[in-house]
C-alpha cells in the first residue's frame, strides 16, 4: 500500500506480483478499486456550452449515452488534466485524476459565470470499480439486466446490477483490454468488489499493474507524459480534438492547438522499445541521437513490458525524427547508453469492443 493524492491505495496485492496481475488482465480479467478518481457531475441547460470552453470535445455532436476521452485545456493550450467525458440525458459526467482533483475542482467553478444556466456536484465518497480483461463481460453479464453485447467500446449506460442497485456503467479503461468502468454508490463499492473478486476468473490487481497495462497501451499519465506545459498536440492526441472544434475553435487555448494541428508542433510524443536487455529507461532519463552524440530529449514513462519481454517508453523527441520509426537512440540509464527504436504506439494492440458489422 501507498499514499497517492490522500488516498491509501495498492500497490500490489498479498501472494501476486505486478507481473502476475498484468498477465491476469490480458489472459483473463482484473478488478481495480480505482474510487480515488474524482467524478463530477455537470447539469443545467447550458452544461454542453460550458464544458465545450473548457475542453477540445464536441458534446453537442455526441450521441447519449456516448463518452469520450478528452482533456481540459488553459489559456496555452498545455493540458491541466485529461478526464472521460460521459453524455447522459439529463447531465454529464466527468472522471478525471485525483491529483488533481483539487486544482480541476477549483478550476471548474472560477469559470462559473452569472447567467449560465450549470450546476456542478462533485461525488464524494463514490466507489469506481474497473473490471478489465478479455474475460470482463462474460463475468458482468449475469449480474446486470442488459445485454452487454449491445454496449461498444466507450458506451455508457446507467443499470441495475444484482444485489448491488443502480450503478453507470461505462465500457472502456485505461488497460488497452476490453472492460468496464462501475460508478457505485459509496456503501455499496466494497459488495461490488468482492462480487466481481469472487468470480474464478477474476483477481484484484493494484496501482503497479495498472501503470504497465497503460504504457503496453500507449496511454497517457498526467503529470509525466502530459502536463500544463504540453498540448494535445505535442502530446499526439490530435484524435481527442473534434472536427467540429478544429474548424470553430471556441475552447481555451484553441489558437495554440489548431496552429499546431495546421503546421506542426517543435516536439511530438513517441514510443520507443529497447533493441537490447538491460535497465528500464525510467522517466527522465536523457535520450541522444549516436549519430551526433546531441541530446534530442527525455523519457516520460519506462518500465519493462510483461506482454513484449522488452523494456519500453515513451518520451518527446524533435518532429523531425518523431516518425521516423526504427530509428536506433541511446537511452542514458545510470550511466550508461542503451540502444531504443522509435516505434508506433501502442505496444501492445488494444482489444476494446466493437459490435460486428
Amino acid at each position: 500500500m501507498e499514499t497517492f493524492a490522500g488516498h491509501t491505495l495498492p500497490i500490489v496485492y498479498k501472494n501476486q506480483s505486478i507481473k502476475s496481475e498484468h498477465v491476469q488482465t490480458r489472459t483473463r480479467a482484473s478488478a481495480f478499486d480505482v474510487s480515488h478518481m474524482m467524478q463530477t457531475i455537470v447539469r443545467g441547460k447550458d452544461r454542453h456550452k460550458y464544458l465545450e470552453s473548457l475542453t477540445v470535445a464536441d458534446l453537442e455532436g455526441m450521441d447519449v449515452n456516448k463518452c469520450t476521452l478528452s482533456v481540459f485545456t488553459n489559456e496555452a493550450g498545455g493540458i491541466i488534466d485529461d478526464c472521460i467525458i460521459s453524455k447522459l440525458r439529463e447531465h454529464v459526467c466527468i472522471v478525471s485524476n485525483a491529483a488533481n482533483a483539487e486544482i480541476v475542482w477549483k478550476w471548474l467553478n472560477s469559470k462559473l459565470t452569472s447567467g449560465i444556466d450549470v450546476k456542478l456536484e462533485r461525488l464524494i465518497g463514490r466507489g469506481l470499480i474497473a473490471l478489465q480483461g478479455p474475460a470482463a463481460a462474460q463475468v458482468l453479464q449475469p449480474k446486470v439486466e442488459i445485454d452487454l453485447s449491445e454496449i461498444e467500446f466507450m458506451n455508457t449506460i446507467d443499470t441495475n446490477i444484482e444485489n448491488i442497485g443502480l450503478c453507470q456503467i461505462t465500457r472502456c479503461g485505461y488497460t488497452g483490454e476490453d472492460g468496464f468502468e462501475i460508478s457505485v454508490m459509496p456503501d455499496r463499492a466494497e459488495d461490488l468488489m468482492n462480487m466481481i473478486c469472487d468470480h474464478d476468473l477474476v483477481q484484484p490487481a493494484g496501482l503497479g499493474a495498472r501503470d504497465t497495462l497503460r504504457l503496453e497501451a500507449g496511454l497517457c499519465l498526467h503529470g509525466h507524459d502530459i502536463t500544463v506545459n504540453t498540448t494535445p498536440i505535442e502530446a499526439s492526441l490530435n484524435w481527442t480534438v473534434a472536427k467540429r472544434r478544429r474548424i470553430e475553435g471556441g475552447f481555451l487555448g484553441s489558437n495554440v492547438i489548431i496552429d499546431q494541428l495546421k503546421h506542426s508542433p517543435i516536439k511530438k510524443r513517441v514510443g520507443l522499445i529497447a533493441c537490447s536487455a538491460g535497465p528500464p529507461a525510467r522517466e527522465g532519463s536523457a535520450i541522444s541521437d549516436p549519430d551526433t552524440n546531441v541530446g534530442v530529449g527525455a523519457t516520460t514513462s519506462g518500465n519493462f513490458s510483461p506482454t513484449l519481454g522488452k523494456n519500453i517508453a515513451m518520451a518527446y523527441l524533435p518532429t523531425s525524427i518523431a516518425t521516423d520509426f526504427g530509428k536506433k537512440l541511446d537511452c542514458h540509464v545510470r550511466g550508461k547508453k542503451y540502444e531504443y527504436a522509435i516505434t508506433r504506439m501502442p505496444f501492445v494492440k488494444s482489444n476494446y469492443y466493437f459490435k460486428s458489422k
